[in-house]
């Protein structure tokens, strides 16, 4: 079976950066990414899809990204369950990544651009 995500859109916020019990570092963020079609009314629709990125990735997105970053992504679609606070059974749909290259353009000393790195999880 194939399960392989390719998306390129904006963070829709600041990433959220979380460590697990045993240590490791997970960054939660909503990718906003725009459909190739136009509405009936001529717009364009937006899907927002939330991703996770982990350990040394997650660290370096933290560093690299804010709200507005363009980046891309590749990853697999997972569904997950979990009951709420209240004891509600919650679904969720997430992307988790497997490679994500951050796209914006930074400025160095010398005012060239250069592209930030491509980060793949091993």
């Amino acid at each position: 079976m194939i399960n392989q995500v390719t998306l390129v859109g904006r963070l829709t916020k600041d990433p959220e950066v979380r460590f697990t019990a045993d240590g490791r570092t997970l960054l939660n963020m909503t990718v906003a990414v725009n459909r190739p079609y136009r509405n009936q009314e001529g717009l364009s629709q937006t899907d927002f899809i939330y991703c996770t990125v982990w350990n040394k990735s997650a660290e370096n997105t933290a560093k690299y990204c804010r709200k507005g970053s363009l980046v891309g992504v590749l990853g697999t679609i997972q569904t997950r369950t979990y009951d709420d606070k209240d004891g509600k059974r919650t679904y969720v749909t997430e992307v988790i990544v497997n490679t994500i290259r951050f796209l914006d353009k930074k400025r160095n000393d010398s005012t060239e651009s250069e592209m930030l790195p491509i980060l793949t999880i091993p």
